[in-house]
């Protein structure tokens, strides 16, 4: 007979405490549990409290090496391999075969893709792919993004959270020589199926079942919104076995069943891909399919594909946000009010030079977030900031600056965004909500601290039925004064912290981007820890709170690491954009407003864009202008 003997959670017990039921305690439980046994898959020190944010607020370390690690390089056979990708998907383009009369990606364009080498990029070479490193996919994903970003989020789909991922890290020996060559040819496209009717963001509310029979296993169940699933491919099932998550292979048949059936519906994003439910009812697997990892269970395997698929967002962003550009400036010079182009509108060029800079930021985010991938790190965290910032610039950039700039034009058909504005929208959910995500991260973030010093006092509260601590009580104090003790010790420590931000050689105004985000970021233990201090048990339930630090935190993150990639660009007008949008961001962070010189600065940039300066725009062939008026 075996024994739980893992402690409860500080996040537990506040909501034990807090008077949440036992089921909700006990699905956080799951949660924490499948947390720590990610956790156990990376070396102590890639693990998250060993990560670049962690040690940036609780140690008041920036260090070059997590900053600005190295990038690796890809073989010259698989640079050629991404070389044919691109040159299949713009020959189509430029024929006009790239869609099927239903409107979605041929079936004979992704064959294509799988003898160019396509879909095998992130498979390594002994089982038929190009083993790309990571770094140099997602800046792949960007560069694909620029012809279409629809089979740029395919190559996401299936090598980052599709069967590629899951088989590549947990699978047996066997199960890699069965799935990888067939996965890296193309010859089966891969999904992953994991949200269901009433699990989304609460994955531990599964109802999907997988039966032991004999030597397979009977799945019955819905699945929800599965990218690129039809019949004949290849996914990654999450299912509950003894009712607990698992991850079965599953080889779907080449036609619906009786045991297995799409359920259509209408759906405004995703139209140029297949996006489907999926219903088994009875539906038999190999028991051979599923993948046992050492440590954890299915959601281990589900939590640890997210982060690469979270990378691939932001480096899709910064293709879609390009082509955006690309849009907006003939358009800006053709349409004209009051005897003049709005190009030479402030307005008009600070729209294009803030646009700029959401683009350099992602391309910072995703070429840090990749090489700690490559680096070995979980980058959990790291990863959720990349998905919320890109998500949210592309967001931004199609409303506030793309759609506005063209007017009631943006609604027509065939206009970039009138096509695409729930393309451009969806990545706000995609791979978890980004509110969600962000009390996510915060959690991640305070979940070494809340252990060390906050745990202790649950413990003692819990054993002791103590509701709501008062220290004003002696018998209290009494109770709490060993936590309570080493709480202080911690406490009289932060006031003689002193920082080390080692930084590379960075231009003065970038380097004194990165030190003012270095040094608020070490600042913000305090803010945090008292928060922690002060809701206490119910801190849970301050999900406001905890979304607010957790922007503020973030939003440092992203000045810091786009100064430091700046600081490695030699393109004058990349340097200016990411200083622009450093500069936005600390004034967002101070609560202050724009100068004079902000604004100068920034619309000069939109007037050197607008004039055909930088590279943001290069090898994007920009739409027509529709229905031109005639002066």
């Amino acid at each position: 007979m075996s024994t739980d003997v893992r402690s409860p959670s500080f996040a537990e017990e506040a909501l034990r405490l807090g008077g949440k039921g036992a089921e909700e305690v006990r699905r956080m439980g799951a949660v924490d549990t499948a947390d720590d046994q990610v956790e156990e898959l990376f070396a102590a020190r890639h693990r998250t409290n060993a990560s670049p944010i962690h040690r940036a607020v609780w140690d008041a370390a920036v260090t070059p090496d997590q900053w600005a690690a190295p990038v690796p390089v890809a073989s010259p056979e698989a640079e050629q391999a991404m070389k044919n990708s691109l040159n299949v998907v713009r020959q189509h383009l430029v024929d006009g075969t790239f869609l099927d009369d239903e409107g979605k990606i041929a079936e004979g364009v992704l064959a294509e893709l799988g003898v160019a080498g396509y879909w095998g990029l992130l498979v390594e070479k002994k089982y038929g792919g190009s083993g790309v490193p990571f770094t140099r996919f997602a800046k792949f994903i960007t560069e694909m993004a620029l012809l279409d970003p629809t089979v740029a989020g395919l190559a996401s789909v299936h090598g980052c959270i599709g069967a590629v991922d899951p088989v590549q890290t947990f699978g047996t020996e066997e199960q890699k020589r069965r799935w990888l060559p067939e996965l890296a040819s193309g010859r089966r496209l891969s999904a992953f199926a994991l949200t269901e009717p009433g699990a989304g963001s609460d994955l531990t509310a599964l109802r999907t079942v997988a039966v032991r029979d004999g030597d397979e296993y009977v799945v019955t169940g819905e699945k929800l919104f599965i990218t690129n699933v039809r019949p004949g491919r290849t996914i990654g099932l999450v299912c509950l076995i003894d009712g607990k998550p698992a991850v079965l292979v599953v080889d779907l048949p080449d036609t619906e069943t009786p045991e297995f059936r799409l359920k259509n519906y209408g759906l405004y994003a995703l139209k140029q891909c297949h996006n489907h439910g999926i219903v088994f009812d009875g539906f038999r697997v190999p028991a051979a399919n599923l993948l046992e990892p050492t440590d954890g269970d299915g959601l281990t395997i589900a939590y640890h594909g997210l982060n690469r698929g979270r990378v691939a967002l932001c480096a899709n962003a910064a293709g879609a946000m390009r082509k955006m550009m690309a849009d907006m400036v003939p358009w800006a010079k053709f349409r004209v009010t009051y005897g003049e182009p709005i190009s030479k509108r402030e307005l008009v060029r600070r729209r294009l030079g803030h646009l700029a800079g959401l683009v350099v930021a992602c391309d910072a985010l995703t070429e840090w977030c990749a090489a700690l991938l490559d680096a070995g790190y979980r980058g959990e965290m790291e990863c959720i900031i990349a998905k919320i910032f890109g998500s949210e610039a592309q967001k931004e950039a199609a409303i506030e600056l793309h759609m506005k700039t063209h007017g009631g034009r943006a609604f027509l058909h065939g206009h970039l965004f009138g096509d695409n504005v729930h393309e451009f929208l969806a990545p706000c959910i995609y791979e978890g909500e980004g509110e969600m995500l962000g009390m996510a991260f915060f959690k991640s973030l305070v979940k070494q601290h809340g252990r060390e010093f906050f745990e202790p006092i649950g413990r003692v509260l819990a054993a002791n039925k103590i509701r709501t601590p008062n220290l004003m009580n002696p018998a209290h104090l009494w109770k709490l004064k060993g936590p309570m003790m080493r709480y202080a010790k911690w406490m009289a420590g932060q006031a003689f912290r002193r920082g080390h931000a080692t930084l590379p050689d960075l231009p003065p105004n970038f380097r004194t981007h990165a030190e003012f985000a270095a040094r608020n970021l070490r600042s913000m233990a305090n803010e945090i820890s008292a928060t922690m201090r002060k809701h206490q048990l119910k801190l849970a339930d301050r999900q406001c709170r905890m979304s607010e630090l957790s922007s503020r935190v973030q939003s440092l993150v992203v000045i810091l690491a786009t100064a430091v990639y700046a600081g490695r660009q030699t393109d004058e007008y990349t340097r200016k954009a990411a200083d622009g949008i450093c500069r936005t961001l600390t004034r967002q962070f101070r609560g202050k407003r724009a100068t004079d010189a902000d604004l100068r600065d920034l619309t000069d940039l939109g007037a050197a864009l607008a004039d055909g300066h930088g590279d943001f725009t290069a090898g994007i062939d920009p739409q027509p202008v529709l229905m031109p008026y005639r002066a």
